[in-house]
């Protein structure tokens, strides 16, 4: 028998993050309800409250969260990877909460679990007492918007939680999102105490396929705000009345809502550089556009993303500080963030596969083409086992074909581009 590799415990750190939220996924059926959503979670991890985990080496295979609330304390999370489960770690993570609590002053911790969930073992073998006759009760309070019935007409919705967090790699571009919009918006008392005005409206730009939809989306799902994307195309479909009319129609109807994430992708269809020539048919609609944002600032509790493959495409007017407060480079993935995206799909066959050797192959390739390499090579591992059954995982072989098999989305024109599209119409 194979002696497995000994474990320590540590503090949990930022970059912990994705392997965090594979422990939590590992360690919960598919039909569970969670009390702890997994951004609570993380969200006090990050606040700094006790947070410990377990690793070997460089792999997180355990994970415990607790929250202090003056002598009381909760159990949010005891996670464990699925072979390192029964080996003393869920206890020893247990121990380590229990001397960070202590040490905050907390003389009474409990723990609120789904029956039979993982962490139930460690907390008998750790002397917590099971309490029978207690009833749970729970309201779960909607996000409620001004017009439910607007918002379904525009096509909007409440995205998931955890977006944010299930982001792999590109930790540089979340960083900078974090910092310069997020935070003034889910802190606005102490934004406003130091003068910084939250964010009403920013541009993504970038090569196709970097994630720019996917950051939208992530920030409305941490600020919980309703997210409605906006189709030019589509929108000219729709009407008899013109472009311009239709625009201003929608923003009429955002107006009633609560709070709103507007998104606009491929933006410059509707706020492309004006030729100068009165007969140009695109004047009426940018022009439109240029005299909506700013009413569309005066409201709180807003945040307009437009995004564009083509940001030297756009109109000069369009671009200026007073509509737009940031200016955002959403880029291709460095090698870091490739590795992370990677790990994020190969998760069944990630131990029989040589990452860096697919990071390596990998250079001009978008997030959105990892994820299709990866799919690829795994139907193509899948199909081998539904032919010979011999229990072979998917191979590095496998996703090198895949790769091979598949058409970069950057070329190094367009990363030049991009380079010298930052130097001159980035603003952070």
């Amino acid at each position: 028998m194979v002696a497995m590799p000994a474990w320590h415990l540590r503090e949990y750190h930022e970059d912990d993050l994705d392997q965090a939220i594979d422990i939590w996924d590992q360690s919960r059926r598919a039909d569970e309800d969670q009390v702890f959503a997994v951004s609570e979670v993380m969200t006090a991890a990050k606040a700094g409250q006790p947070a410990v985990v377990a690793v070997v080496g460089d792999e997180l295979v355990g994970m415990a969260v607790a929250q202090a609330h003056g002598k009381r304390g909760w159990i949010l999370l005891v996670a464990l990877a699925s072979r390192w489960r029964e080996r003393g770690i869920g206890s020893a993570l247990l121990a380590d909460l229990e001397r960070r609590l202590r040490a905050l002053g907390v003389r009474h911790i409990s723990a609120l679990l789904p029956a039979e969930a993982a962490g139930t073992k460690a907390l008998e073998n750790s002397g917590y007492r099971f309490r029978d006759g207690l009833t749970y009760y729970e309201k779960l309070e909607p996000v409620v918007t001004a017009n439910a019935e607007v918002l379904a007409s525009l096509g909007g919705r409440m995205l998931p939680e955890g977006l944010w967090n299930a982001m792999a790699g590109m930790e540089e571009e979340k960083d900078v999102v974090d910092r310069r919009v997020v935070l003034p918006l889910t802190e606005p008392a102490l934004a406003d105490r130091y003068g910084v005005a939250p964010p009403k409206a920013i541009i993504l730009f970038g090569p196709p396929g970097t994630g720019k939809t996917s950051f939208a989306k992530a920030v409305a799902s941490r600020l919980g705000w309703p997210f409605v994307e906006l189709f030019p195309s589509r929108l000219a479909a729709d009407t008899s009345e013109g472009l311009a009319v239709a625009l201003r129609e929608v923003f009429a109807d955002l107006a009633e809502l609560d709070s709103v994430l507007l998104f606009i992708d491929e933006v410059e269809e509707i706020a492309g550089a004006r030729s100068g020539k009165a007969v140009d048919p695109g004047h009426g609609v940018t022009n439109e556009l240029l005299k909506l944002i700013p009413l569309f600032r005066e409201h709180d509790a807003r945040l307009l993303a437009c995004a564009t493959n083509s940001v030297r495409s756009l109109d000069a007017a369009f671009l200026r500080p007073g509509r737009f407060d940031y200016v955002i480079p959403i880029g291709p993935p460095d090698a870091t963030a490739r590795a992370a995206i990677w790990s994020r799909y190969l998760r069944v066959a990630e131990g029989s596969v040589d990452v860096a050797q697919l990071v390596r192959a990998s250079e001009l390739f978008t997030p959105a083409d990892i994820e299709f390499a990866a799919r690829k090579g795994a139907q193509a591992a899948f199909e081998r086992e539904v032919t010979h059954r011999q229990g072979r995982p998917a191979t590095t072989e496998d996703y090198m074909t895949a790769i091979a098999d598949t058409r970069p989305t950057l070329t190094a024109q367009a990363v030049q581009e991009f380079a010298e599209d930052i130097e001159k119409y980035r603003r952070l």
